[in-house]
């Protein structure tokens, strides 16, 4: 064991320093390039330190080989050498920097050149510039910097960790050690699966937005003028693509029953593929039928039978019946991009010689299986008579929640036959956009109740459950929008009569909206909602025992447009000059 007052571990720790520091190292020499002269540094050597204690046995330290030599040689790196055969700006290391360029340098770059630095000892490049020399010299100093931490690497007796490894390549002499080693190689490309162990694993198949549909014979054919007004039979159904267009087709009236396109059975008789590449097919299923008369006047058939259009003389008169005028197609996909289901709505009319070119109207839309469309109160600006979508934030830099009902979102007060408060409690009506409304009713207090109590019920009772934070500028402005969204401000007015309660008996809403957009096509926009509580006194009791309390609840609409100014352009001005005997010889 140890003497006594230092441990085992700190006597073995200092003894290696000590042993290390007591080596005695010649310091190599110092050359100065340039010069002719060699210099030799001065190095005295320091006495072995011992903090041992008279008769403690030194402690033992293990055998171990000499220390490797370092694969790197710092006297013949250069970090700083950037460009090969040309000399690098302070860069002092630089094999290819002349006298003439050290007389440009500030200073070294890089001054110290060193390996690892957990190294307990080890070898270090220094340079240095000498300026008193004519003209300016490098000095290089190659020494042995010792490294204070009691931590360091005395011996290290791994030669490879010295250096970053080079993988083994596998040739036809190391190959058998390599697979003694390893678990075992899986080598397989796409050259060696076979067609058959391809077919038995089944493909992620399914339509992917603006692909086209395809049927068993080809693709779903959607008409659309593309050059021209014309319509095109031959531009196909992207999925996913909603589309409405409007195209013309010139026929000859005695050829109608002729034309497919003209047809019920072109648009019901394709089916399509429930995915791409596969066999199963989901039949079109006509929904609804319209036959529209000469009249305009439109009829709806019971039973969806295909009709062919029908060439019809009256005299001389000439007319095709049950030709195809309108088309819309409604087909639901899964959230796979599989089509499950494909349904068909007609119009069929009467086209007579006077209307010839015919005009035809297709539409495509596609619904998500399994959800519900969501009903906005505009698109974009608010229509009149919808209700107002509101909200609130339940913590800063979250989107904005909204209940399911749209008609709950923001209410007032709704006023009943009774006008008893407590009977339709939690029975409210939606602010409407547009609609000035107001509401009220009594409430009738005991005479023992509180005065806070009741004003906490009054509160309750105007704004509701949830009163929200956030109104919707638009009829369609998303919950993620936060920052698009008109913040509700809330403010108290108390009657001037000074009293120690103050009873909320009003809530007024104010709503202010502007036109935004075109002239043409003004869209309503919502633009600052205010929510003003007005309190008075607290009322005294009657005659009996309670006290009657009116409550009243408002909202008013604001259009805070600014007037419509169409803009013209200026009038040109004329600057043009006439010669001065332009009316001679009359001036």
């Amino acid at each position: 064991m140890g003497s006594q007052g230092f441990p085992p571990l700190l006597l073995m720790l200092l003894d290696c320093w000590a042993s290390v520091s007591a080596q005695t190292r010649a310091t190599p020499p110092v050359t100065t390039e340039g010069l002719n002269s060699t210099q030799a540094a001065r190095k005295t050597p320091r006495p072995a330190l011992s903090l041992r204690p008279p008769g403690t046995p030194k402690a033992s330290v293990p055998s171990s080989g000499p220390r490797p030599t370092p694969v790197t040689d710092v006297a013949a790196l250069c970090v700083c050498d950037l460009t090969p055969a040309q000399c690098d700006v302070n860069c002092c290391c630089d094999p290819d920097c002349t006298s003439m360029d050290f007389s440009v340098f500030s200073a070294c770059s890089v001054p110290i050149v060193m390996g690892d630095s957990q190294f307990c000892s080890q070898k270090a490049a220094i340079y240095s510039l000498n300026f008193t020399a004519n003209p300016p010299q490098r000095v290089f100093k190659l020494v042995n910097r010792i490294n204070p931490s009691i931590f360091c690497i005395h011996i290290t007796n791994y030669k490879p960790a010295l250096s970053f490894i080079n993988p083994e390549v596998p040739d036809e002499n190391n190959f058998d050690k390599l697979m003694k080693k390893s678990d075992g190689f899986s080598l397989s490309s796409e050259s060696e699966i076979s067609f058959a162990t391809q077919s038995d694993i089944p493909a992620t198949v399914k339509y992917k937005y603006g692909a086209r549909l395809q049927t068993s014979d080809s693709f779903l054919r959607f008409p659309s003028p593309l050059m021209s007004s014309l319509c095109t039979d031959d531009n196909p159904a992207a999925f996913l693509v909603n589309q409405a267009v409007k195209c013309t087709r010139r026929i000859n009236l005695e050829q109608c029953e002729e034309i497919e396109a003209l047809g019920m059975a072109y648009y019901s008789s394709p089916k399509i593929l429930r995915v791409p590449g596969l066999r199963t097919k989901i039949p079109i299923t006509v929904q609804s039928v319209l036959i529209q008369s000469l009249n305009k006047t439109l009829t709806r058939l019971e039973d969806s039978l295909v009709l062919n259009q029908t060439l019809v003389e009256a005299g001389d008169v000439k007319i095709c019946t049950n030709v195809v005028l309108e088309v819309k197609y409604s087909l639901t996909y899964t959230e796979a991009g599989e089509i499950a289901q494909a349904g068909l709505a007609l119009l069929l009319g009467t086209v007579s010689g006077p209307v010839v070119p015919l005009e035809q109207k297709f539409e495509i839309h596609f619904i998500q299986q399994n959800t519900k469309p969501v009903p906005l109160s505009g698109n974009p600006g608010y229509v009149v008579g919808l209700p107002l979508a509101a909200g609130f934030q339940p913590q800063k830099g979250s989107g904005i929640i909204q209940t399911t009902n749209r008609f709950g979102q923001l209410t007032i007060l709704r006023s009943t036959a009774e006008q008893d408060c407590l009977a339709v409690e939690g029975i409210r009506t939606p602010v409407l956009f547009g609609y000035d409304m107001q509401s009220g009713c009594k409430l009738r207090l005991p005479k023992a109740i509180m005065c806070q109590l009741a004003v906490q019920k009054v509160k309750s009772l105007l704004k509701g459950q949830g009163f929200p934070d956030y109104v919707a500028p638009f009829g369609n402005s998303q919950a993620q929008d936060v920052l698009d969204w008109v913040p509700v401000h809330f403010i108290t007015q108390a009657s001037h009569m000074k009293d120690s309660c103050q009873l909320p008996v009003a809530l007024v809403i104010e709503v202010k909206w502007t036109k935004y957009g075109s002239l043409l096509n003004p869209q309503a926009k919502i633009v600052n909602v205010t929510a003003s509580l007005l309190s008075s006194s607290f009322p005294e009791t009657n005659s009996g025992n309670e006290r009657t309390v009116l409550i009243s609840t408002a909202v008013a609409f604001v259009d805070a447009s600014a007037p419509a100014e169409a803009g013209f352009r200026a009038r040109p001005t004329i600057d043009a000059r006439l010669p001065f005997n332009f009316f001679f010889p009359f001036v």
